[in-house]
């Protein structure tokens, strides 16, 4: 094993025992912090200094993401005019490992003015921060990872994990569902892969009677451009699909067919509320490039692959 990764694994050993430290010192005050969280009227407001202040960039960016409206305020820029983003029906969450960082000290001061809820999160006990704070999450003692005791490492990362907790903790409380998350994601993959069937369907669908004579089938599955053709019966429901296969296992006489003749019966088919990851996933697994969306056995609409590619899902 090379010197360089016995670092790694120190280093990634040393903050494992911090995060199992700190797991086990958490009690009443993590419960605390939750309800004056859900009792605020406003914003959750993070400030930190520094590496604090880039977790705490994190912690509100996953609080807002996670049905938990919040905001990260640059503890210098609170001392010169954007302590108004701090107001009366709001709770502010502080960071500060050693808790006497002298830039948080006027959005402290502004919390205890105003009677502001203020979540203090430090590593020192007996810090200004904790004995100002209303609720305080105290990060249990652990050497840091560089060994010399200089750089965050351990610290950072276990207040980035109490930050998860709390936000999950909140996200749980409140029944948050992948729809909602999808709300606050709507690009790149991860809001592709949350959008629905009848986010990315057509509604202007090939699809002929069951009557219909094979020249007329051959006309709509050319106009359309999909390569399939629906076929309704009783009440609009569609009973089967006419693929470019069917075309070829009816090739003999086809023009005298009906589609009721040469179709697929029974074919696959998915609702529009259904997630499009799972309309992608079956096509894939069926080896088919398209599907019907269907309420009641009546189609809405019809889903491509190509429609899943376009969305960024692969």
């Amino acid at each position: 094993m090379s010197e360089y990764l016995d670092t790694a694994r120190r280093v990634i050993a040393t903050e494992a025992e911090g995060l199992a430290a700190l797991s086990a010192s958490l009690g009443d005050s993590f419960d605390r912090a939750i309800e004056t969280i859900l009792a605020a009227r406003g914003r959750v407001v993070v400030s930190g200094m520094g590496k604090s202040g880039h977790i705490g960039r994190k912690l509100a960016a996953t609080f807002a993401s996670t049905g938990t409206p919040a905001q990260f305020v640059h503890p210098a820029e609170a001392s010169h005019g954007d302590l108004g983003m701090v107001a009366e029906g709001d709770v502010a969450i502080v960071i500060s490992n050693s808790g006497e960082t002298p830039e948080i000290a006027d959005i402290v001061a502004h919390t205890r003015r105003f009677n502001i809820p203020l979540i203090g999160i430090a590593g020192r006990e007996n810090s200004t921060l904790i004995r100002q704070c209303d609720v305080a999450l105290l990060l249990p003692p652990a050497p840091e990872a560089c060994g010399k005791g200089i750089v965050p490492t351990t610290s950072t990362t276990m207040t980035l994990a109490l930050g998860d907790a709390l936000a999950v903790a909140l996200m749980e409380h409140r029944s948050f569902t992948p729809e909602h998350f999808r709300t606050f994601h709507p690009g790149g993959k991860l809001g592709a892969r949350l959008a629905r069937v009848g986010d990315l369907m057509h509604a202007e669908m090939p699809l002929v009677d069951a009557d219909t004579p094979m020249t007329e089938a051959l006309l709509t599955m050319s106009q359309m451009g999909y390569g399939v053709t629906g076929v309704t019966g009783t009440g609009g429901r569609l009973v089967g699909i006419i693929t470019d296969g069917d075309l070829r296992r009816h090739m003999d006489g086809l023009l005298d067919h009906r589609a009721a003749d040469v179709m697929t019966a029974s074919p696959r088919t998915i609702r529009a509320d259904q997630l499009a990851e799972a309309a992608l996933a079956e096509m894939q697994s069926r080896k088919i490039t398209c599907l019907f969306a269907v309420d009641d056995g009546v189609p809405q609409g019809i889903l491509n692959i190509h429609d899943c590619l376009r969305a960024g899902m692969v």
